[in-house]
C-alpha cells in the first residue's frame, strides 16, 4: 500500500524540497499551496497530486480534507510546513505590534493546529500515521535564555513565540496520542537558504528537508513529542 503524505505551504522552498524527498521514496505526495495554480505547476514536475488548502480559511481547510478522504479515504504523513516570518514588523518584544503577532501566529500557531484537527481522522486511519510540524530553533526558550546561545540575540518575538507554542502543541498531541501508532514531533530545519532564511544561510535547501524527512519516515521504534535537528534532541 503506497503511502500518502500531506505537505501545507509547499509549492517552494522547504516544502517543496520535502516533497521531492519523499517522492523519491515512492510516497505519494499531496503538494498543498493557497493558489491551486501554484500547487499544480510545483507538483506536476515531480509527480505530486497538488491540492489546494490555505490554512488560515476554515472553509478552505475543510474542503482539502472532504477531497482528501473522498478520493484517498486516509493520511499516512502531516507535514505542517507553512509558516511566515516578518522580518519587518517583527521587531523587538517592545515594539512588535499585536497586528503582527495575530497575524503571524495565525499561519505559524492557529492555522497549523486547525489543520492537524481537520486531517487528524485520516491520520487514524493509517497503520504508522507521523505528523510533522515545522518548528524553529527560534522557538527555543532555553536557547534564547543562555547568552551562550547563537541565537541569544535573535528576537523576532511574533515567530519566536508560535514556534515555542507549535512545540507545546506537539508535546501535548503527542501525549494525547501515545496509545497509538500515531508519532507527533518537532522539527527545526536549520538556518536554510530560502525565501525566510535568505542568502546568507549556511544550509541548502535539500540539507534543510532532511529533518523533516527524517522524522516523517520514522520506524515503529522511533521517539515521539521531541524537537529535532538532523537527529538530534533540541532543548524545549
Amino acid at each position: 500500500m503506497t503511502t500518502i503524505a500531506l505537505i501545507t505551504g509547499a509549492n517552494r522552498g522547504l516544502g517543496l524540497e520535502t516533497a521531492k524527498q519523499l517522492r523519491a521514496r515512492g510516497i505519494h505526495v499531496l503538494l498543498a499551496a493557497r493558489d491551486l495554480a501554484k500547487a499544480q505547476a510545483a507538483a506536476a514536475p515531480i509527480g505530486a497530486e497538488a491540492l489546494a488548502l490555505d490554512v488560515t480559511d476554515a472553509a478552505s481547510i475543510r474542503a482539502a480534507a472532504a477531497a482528501v478522504a473522498a478520493k484517498h479515504g486516509r493520511l499516512d504523513i502531516l507535514v505542517n510546513n507553512a509558516g511566515v516570518l516578518d522580518y519587518a514588523n517583527d521587531t523587538g518584544p517592545d515594539s512588535t505590534s499585536l497586528d503582527t503577532f495575530r497575524r503571524v501566529f495565525e499561519i505559524n500557531f492557529f492555522g497549523l493546529v486547525a489543520v492537524t484537527q481537520a486531517f487528524l481522522p485520516l491520520v487514524r486511519t493509517s497503520t504508522a500515521g507521523r505528523i510533522v510540524n515545522l518548528s524553529s530553533i527560534l522557538g527555543s526558550c532555553a536557547e534564547h535564555s543562555d547568552p551562550r546561545s547563537m541565537i541569544y540575540k535573535f528576537l523576532f518575538p511574533a515567530y519566536d513565540c508560535s514556534k515555542a507554542a507549535v512545540n507545546m502543541f506537539t508535546v501535548e498531541l503527542a501525549q494525547k496520542l501515545k496509545e497509538t501508532p500515531i508519532k507527533v514531533n518537532a522539527a527545526h530545519p536549520g538556518w536554510v537558504k530560502t525565501d525566510m532564511g535568505g542568502a546568507e544561510a549556511p544550509m541548502e535547501i535539500p540539507d534543510g528537508a532532511k529533518t523533516t524527512v527524517e522524522l516523517a519516515t520514522l520506524g515503529a521504534d522511533g521517539p515521539t513529542g521531541g524537537y529535532f535537528h538532523m537527529g538530534k534532541p533540541l532543548r524545549w
